[in-house]
């Protein structure tokens, strides 16, 4: 069987802070009377994880022979034809979870444990991420990490008179900034950013505050996790982890690293109009499309794959003759392995 470039079909997921950016933004096809705050790009999830499911949910394929399969059975069916040497997370599924956040308000104050708390609580999983900002209204902002100096005690306190966001720094939104996000580092999106994101495949998160919100579907006030999160919020201070840029240019690409960190990497590459070259992968990527438009073509697959604004790919480490060509300007974010 030959291997070519996957598209899956997203899985919508309607929020209570969720808006309709993923269609007027991205051009996703969304229903009409649910606000959709997340589109799952690529997922692998075992059972009992994602809504108590008995089964896999893992994104199916919706291109070429394939289609109709799910990656989880591609990742068995191909092994290192589809991986590469790039080792599976815990619970046999693919390494990182991909989506596009579209936030109408803001997320909730939240935080994601590390390998210590998890290792304590089965349950739990680590979670490290990081955001790139697609789009953003006029005067969005994000939460990230502690003001200087905040203690576990003025943190406690703050959640009990409804003031933490006066101890997490805000951040102004700027199309095009990427922020590393590791575990242990309160956060939340603010309103008004549509956000690509990237992390390592947990669902693990713990709400401290929720901004008095009331869930419409409940008439309540949604759960917060305070002990949990006290214990995996970072209060050391220590410095965000240093993340340096690197920028290659030539006269038809750039590309330049974002992120990097044990889990992912994250580059933005860039090719004007017409470009057509080999892809030189022998392990996986995963393409975030940001703009324009480019056909994939590989030996032995008859039709080119598409992929534009929007959308996501994954190219398995093993493809015959594998060659990208861009119909227009585009723009995406390359996701690579540890």
């Amino acid at each position: 069987m030959t291997l070519y470039p996957l598209k899956f079909k997203p899985r919508l997921v309607e929020k209570i802070w969720g808006g309709r950016k993923l269609q007027t933004v991205l051009g996703k096809e969304l229903p009409a009377d649910k606000n959709i705050g997340e589109s799952w790009e690529l997922y692998d999830f075992p059972p009992g994880v994602v809504d108590g499911s008995p089964d896999w949910v893992s994104a199916e394929i919706a291109n070429g022979p394939l289609a109709g399969k799910t990656l989880h059975w591609a990742v068995g069916e191909f092994g290192p034809q589809l991986l590469g040497d790039v080792p599976l997370a815990g619970a046999g599924q693919f390494p990182v979870l991909i989506k596009f956040l579209d936030a109408r308000e803001d997320l909730s104050v939240q935080v994601h444990p590390d390998e210590a708390y998890a290792g304590r609580h089965p349950e739990a999983h680590l979670k490290t991420e990081a955001w790139y900002v697609v789009h953003h209204d006029p005067q969005s902002r994000l939460l990230k990490g502690l003001a200087p100096e905040v203690t576990r005690e003025q943190f406690r306190s703050a959640i009990d008179a409804g003031t933490v966001e006066q101890l997490i720094r805000a951040i102004p939104a700027k199309e095009g900034q990427c922020h590393y996000l590791p575990s242990g580092t309160v956060h939340a999106l603010g309103a008004g950013i549509l956000a690509a994101e990237v992390q390592t495949p947990s669902d693990t998160t713990f709400r401290v505050f929720d901004f008095n919100r009331i869930d419409p579907g409940t008439g309540r006030p949604r759960g917060l996790h305070v002990e949990q999160a006290l214990e995996c919020i970072d209060f050391s201070h220590s410095p965000e982890p240093a993340q340096p840029r690197s920028h290659v240019a030539g006269f038809f690409t750039t590309v330049t690293r974002l992120v990097r960190s044990p889990y992912f990497t994250i580059e933005k590459v860039r090719f004007t109009e017409g470009v057509e070259q080999a892809v030189p992968y022998d392990q996986p990527v995963v393409w975030m499309m940001l703009e324009g438009r480019m056909e994939l073509r590989v030996k032995g697959l008859d039709e080119a794959v598409e992929a534009k604004r929007g959308e996501t790919v994954l190219l398995p480490a093993q493809m015959q003759d594998a060659k990208v060509k861009t119909l227009s300007e585009c723009q995406w974010l390359e996701v690579t392995f540890g």
